[in-house]
């Protein structure tokens, strides 16, 4: 899939700027670049997993605002064979019973797919398409199985001695005198507890099978069944796809690691130069306490963090971050600050909020990577719902999406606008009943249980909130709350408990001036007013 873009006039000034650049000035004149990224679907595709596909997904939209051409291709290691069963999944028996094989071929546990690896492909595939990521993919099974690396195979087997002297070179041991860089499938059982006899060129391996005791011989040029090992596919598939740039994990990055392997296994063996590489570090998850994913263990998918953050915003969670440094997607109360965070990066983008010349080129460049479209930036900003006063106005309203928009109707003013509050509004309230801290969440009470400690302020305070005098402005009501405390010599954090305690039965909620208005003053009031 060839990918081209329109340029952006901004200063290089983002990390994967630097890395488009420094993909340029390698390859100055290929006529289209090659980004990488794959995983093998061995089970759930989580967060972690996700960053390698946003690394990539940042560098290639960064070479085509620089006007050049880029193939984006996503690998499916799907010709894997599955070594154990993971935990949490439904059917662990007929798991069980096709470990060793293809995880293309294994029957899907869930009964949904044609295939255990199309279950978590698919699911992947739809995520990322969310964010507005759209890479070529490629099924590794199709690929071997179509005998399409016949070369590239033949190719590794005539050097196998020359790729076991690299591969020892890192090793405490080395390989045994028999090793083979090719697994083989079983003709007989599908499964790859094999052993490599010999190779025959041009195209025929033989081998023996441990489970079914049988030898045979596969013809790779023709057959399917073989797929080289992972040390040595890697580099293989550099060459036969002419990879100019794909990140790794740290398992992969480390001295002596597959990278290091790969890169004098292709200088060597096939002699080209390795792609340009960027590692990319781990990321955890906080404040999900005791609610893991059934389907995954303890990790977070890109799904579950789907449901609390828009696609914008978990774009902007990696923009806003070096890749080779750690970092936590929160669940806790930090989901306001992720919102903030966005909406102060895109005003400061829109230039409706100051910031100094040097972070406005910054901050305008994560904002352009976080958006999911590619388009040219609308004119003038889309109106914002704070993260966190939208959650207050959904627990005012108990969830109710229609009246909370009552609140808003003076900023929606396109469909752009009401798209955009829904989306908010409903990851919004899955938060609060899923995520938030119990100290966050609040049910308004229609008749509270409690008596005021303060009857005759209270009372003032019922009139100047039934007389709507300060309604429009929190400020101005705020002051007026104090005032009244202050002639009836009230403490101000027992008069404000005392509140609280009569609107949502704790001691404590959300800044008190802000509430009543979003309430609304005469609702406040007449709540309030079941108290005296």
């Amino acid at each position: 899939m060839e990918q081209t873009s329109s340029t952006i006039d901004l200063p290089t000034v983002h990390w994967a700027d630097h890395a488009a650049d420094a993909l340029i000035e390698k390859h100055p004149d290929k006529e289209t670049l090659v980004c990488a990224s794959g995983i093998s679907p061995s089970g759930v595709v989580h967060i972690g997993n996700f960053r390698e596909v946003i690394t990539v997904d940042f560098v290639v939209r960064a070479l085509k605002n620089k006007k050049r051409k880029v193939r984006f291709i996503y690998s499916w290691d799907d010709y894997d064979a599955l070594r154990k069963v993971p935990a949490n999944l439904p059917n662990p028996e007929l798991i069980e019973k096709n470990l060793r094989r293809p995880l293309a071929v294994i029957p899907d546990p869930f009964g949904t797919e044609s295939s255990y690896a199309r279950h978590f492909e698919k699911r992947f595939e739809s995520e990322i398409a969310q964010l507005g990521i759209q890479p070529n993919f490629i099924y590794q099974n199709e690929q071997y199985r179509a005998c399409r690396y016949s070369d590239g195979i033949r190719h590794a087997l005539k050097n196998q001695g020359a790729i076991a002297g690299i591969l020892n070179r890192s090793r405490t041991e080395p390989l045994p005198s028999n090793w083979s860089c090719l697994s083989v499938f079983c003709k007989e059982c599908g499964k790859d507890t094999t052993v490599v006899i010999s190779f025959e060129e041009p195209s025929n391996v033989h081998y023996s099978c441990k489970t079914c005791k049988k030898t045979s011989v596969i013809n790779f040029e023709k057959e399917e069944g073989v797929k080289l090992l992972w040390r040595v596919d890697w580099p293989m598939r550099w060459s036969h796809e002419q990879v100019d740039f794909e990140p790794g994990g740290k398992d992969h990055s480390s001295q002596g690691g597959s990278y290091d392997t790969g890169c004098d296994i292709i200088r060597e063996i096939w002699k080209k130069e390795p792609p340009f590489y960027v590692q990319y570090d781990f990321v955890l998850a906080k404040g999900i306490g005791s609610k893991l994913s059934s389907s995954s263990g303890n990790l977070i998918t890109l799904g579950e963090a789907l449901d609390i953050y828009e696609p914008a915003i978990i774009r902007y969670l990696f923009a806003s971050r070096k890749p080779n440094l750690d970092f936590s997607i929160a669940f806790d109360l930090d989901v306001m600050k992720a919102y903030d965070d966005f909406d102060r990066c895109e005003r400061i983008s829109f230039g409706v909020e100051k910031a100094e010349e040097k972070k406005i080129n910054y901050e305008k460049r994560i904002f352009e990577l976080s958006r999911v479209e590619t388009t040219p930036l609308p004119t003038q900003i889309p109106s914002q719902f704070p993260f966190r006063h939208l959650c207050n106005i959904l627990q005012i309203q108990e969830g109710n999406l229609e009246k909370t928009k009552e609140f808003y109707l003076s900023q929606i003013t396109s469909p752009i606008e009401e798209q955009r509050f829904y989306s908010r509004a409903k990851r919004a309230w899955k938060w609060i009943t899923e995520y938030a801290p119990i100290e966050f969440r609040f049910t308004l009470q229609s008749n509270p249980s409690v008596k005021t400690q303060f009857p005759k302020a209270m009372m003032e305070l019922i009139t100047v909130l039934k007389e709507g005098t300060f309604s429009e402005s929190e400020e101005a009501l705020g002051n007026k709350t104090w005032e009244i405390m202050k002639a009836h010599g009230i403490d101000g954090k027992t008069f404000f408990k005392d509140i609280y305690q009569i609107l949502v039965a704790k001691p404590n909620g959300p800044k008190l001036a802000s509430f009543l208005l979003a309430i609304g003053p005469k609702r406040a009031a007449g709540i309030l007013e079941k108290a005296l």
